[in-house]
């Protein structure tokens, strides 16, 4: 390794170590100025809440074991949903690419449920499945599938012609054409519909405990506006931040990981 090749990956890892210390250090500031607002009483507590009642809170969910059930609640479900909507989506993506003819069928109606407002179909989701898990799961894979289907796809039919005819030109079949190009050109299109489906398979899970849950960061929320206790509400939000970062820095490591 050359000197120069040397000194360009020290100059990444530095900008790399600036990004995050000012990541970090910006939410500190954000944190620190959110407590003097409430100190000073230029906020509304009562409202707005603020750091301290929110760590009170969090001893206080502690204290009565509360806190782990209502966290892994909602990261138990979120995974299912992620890893269902994933795997369906992409495999649906894949029965599409694979026959043109029923994917400019199905393209309209992608385009038709995309653009239903989820929400709406609730009460209908609650009643058909139970005001339980499985509503939860049904209400987040509508959210998330078909946005992987639609970005999967588009990734798989935006592969470079030229390969595929070259690959034609020996000979190669579908499958031979598939798992050796289409796939491999597109992990990095693979990763990002993840990334994007890990958030917004926890904005259906939390929805759906919104309608039915009993546990989970959801259920927090929305128990905290019912009540008025806006520093339980603020507590559910900081919690679904954490659990969001997490996943999706899970997502990225997963990403170097494919992309080398």
């Amino acid at each position: 390794m050359t000197n120069e090749h040397k000194l360009y990956l020290k100059k990444i890892k530095k900008n790399n170590f600036l990004v995050r210390l000012f990541q970090i250090i910006i939410i500190i500031i954000l944190i620190v100025l959110w407590q003097i607002l409430a100190d000073l009483h230029i906020i509304n507590t009562f409202i707005a809440s603020s750091p301290k009642q929110v760590i009170n809170t969090l001893i206080k969910l502690n204290n009565t074991n509360n806190l782990y059930i209502h966290i892994w609640t909602t990261i138990y479900e979120t995974i299912i949903s992620f890893t269902l909507g994933t795997l369906i989506g992409c495999f649906i993506a894949s029965l599409l690419w694979w026959n043109k003819f029923i994917g400019k069928i199905i393209d309209p109606y992608l385009t038709m449920l995309n653009s239903l407002p989820k929400v709406a179909l609730g009460p209908i989701i609650i009643i058909w499945f139970g005001a339980g898990i499985k509503s939860i799961i049904i209400m987040s894979l509508l959210i998330s599938l078909i946005i992987t289907i639609i970005n999967v796809l588009d990734g798989f039919n935006k592969t470079d012609y030229n390969k595929i005819k070259l690959l034609k030109s020996f000979k190669a079949t579908k499958s031979q054409i598939f798992f050796k190009l289409i796939l491999p050109s597109n992990y990095k299109t693979i990763i990002s519909a993840l990334k994007i489906n890990v958030s917004m398979s926890l904005i259906g899970v939390i929805m759906g405990e919104f309608l039915v849950s009993k546990r989970g960061i959801g259920y927090l929320i929305i128990y905290g506006s019912q009540v008025f206790n806006l520093s339980l509400v603020m507590t559910g939000i900081v919690l679904l931040a954490i659990v969001s970062i997490i996943m999706y820095y899970s997502i990225s490591i997963l990403e170097k990981r494919l992309i080398k």
